[in-house]
């Protein structure tokens, strides 16, 4: 219990910090009078430390949503590139169809005929 009553007694202000608090004006905050009181000089190195929280809190923002504009554009990119890879594979089985290849090598014209008899097997003894 005497623990509890130390924790306690270190929050609460003495009557000279109590009454230094009440008399801090508006033209004490803009002189910057306020930061040479004893109650704020104590609490200065928590508040740097909130300041400090927050500036890397923001920056981790930013950078959140920069890396979330990159994503984007990647999955926008990856989605071109797949719509064209589809294109392309259409095309090649278009133009590797018995039909068309004929059509193109008669365009050519080469000597190339189409066989007449299907294509035989080979045995191979071993």
């Amino acid at each position: 219990m005497n623990w509890r009553k130390n924790k306690i007694s270190e929050f609460i202000l003495s009557k000279e910090e109590f009454g230094e608090l009440r008399n801090i004006s508006f033209r004490d905050i803009i002189n910057g009078r306020i930061f040479t009181r004893l109650v704020i000089t104590k609490q200065l190195p928590f508040v740097i430390f909130i300041a400090f929280l927050g500036f890397l809190y923001i920056g981790n923002h930013y950078k959140m949503e920069e890396l979330m504009r990159e994503v984007a554009v990647l999955n926008k990119d990856l989605k071109e590139l797949r719509y064209e890879a589809i294109t392309t594979s259409s095309e090649l089985m278009f133009m590797s169809k018995q039909s068309e290849v004929l059509k193109k090598v008669k365009a050519v014209k080469l000597d190339l005929e189409e066989l007449t008899e299907p294509p035989r097997k080979l045995k191979v003894k071993n």
